[in-house]
């Protein structure tokens, strides 16, 4: 039997999960599969909930995840989470992209659970995306919610869609990086955080 974890997807519910089904199994018969053969009788519904799981960065609201613990604090260093993982699907083939974040920010009265960075990475991750804009996403949110001195946000990530089809080069790596406030007009403060990163 197998676990049912559904329960953590906030969009998972009956209905939804059914009408998935339907056109998972539709896609197994055009690909030419028996959809209805022993191996694939519940791949149809796996991968409803595994899309529904992949994809509930839509309804999280990454903000609120900053306000929910939001701190007044006079800090007004370097504030870095580094290596976060990151999974997220490339809008174009709707196939994986991985790999890391480093997100930093300076302080401006206000700081934020450690571990609530991560979470906004993972809440715009969980999306249909590309990684220039989950960068920028990820940096204007964290400049809206605390209003710091400054953000910067470096995202390093393979993509599924440049190693397995089109030009198949399964060494390459993207890094696309956002940044505000001190780290945009401080040549000293930019060079320190990714002196920090390396």
């Amino acid at each position: 039997m197998e676990n049912n974890h559904t329960e953590k997807i906030p969009q998972c519910n009956d209905a939804t999960v059914e009408a998935l089904k339907k056109q998972y199994k539709n896609i197994l018969s055009l690909l030419g599969e028996n959809a209805d053969r022993d191996g694939l009788l519940k791949t149809p519904e796996r991968v409803a909930k595994s899309m529904l799981f992949l994809t509930q960065g839509y309804t999280q609201n990454p903000i609120d995840i900053i306000n929910s613990a939001k701190f007044k604090e006079e800090y007004q260093q370097i504030v870095l989470v580094k290596d976060i993982e990151l999974y997220s699907l490339c809008e174009h083939h709707m196939l994986p992209f991985f790999g890391k974040a480093h997100v930093a920010y300076i302080p401006n009265g206000h700081i934020t659970g450690l571990s609530k960075i991560a979470r906004v990475v993972d809440a715009f991750a969980r999306r249909l995306q590309v990684q220039e804009r989950l960068t920028v996403q990820i940096r204007d949110c964290i400049q809206e919610a605390l209003k710091p001195l400054g953000v910067a946000v470096v995202i390093e990530a393979a993509h599924m869609c440049m190693q397995i089809r089109g030009i198949q080069k399964q060494n390459s790596i993207t890094t696309t990086s956002a940044f505000t406030g001190a780290f945009m007009k401080d040549l000293r403060t930019r060079e320190e955080f990714m002196h920090l990163i390396r």
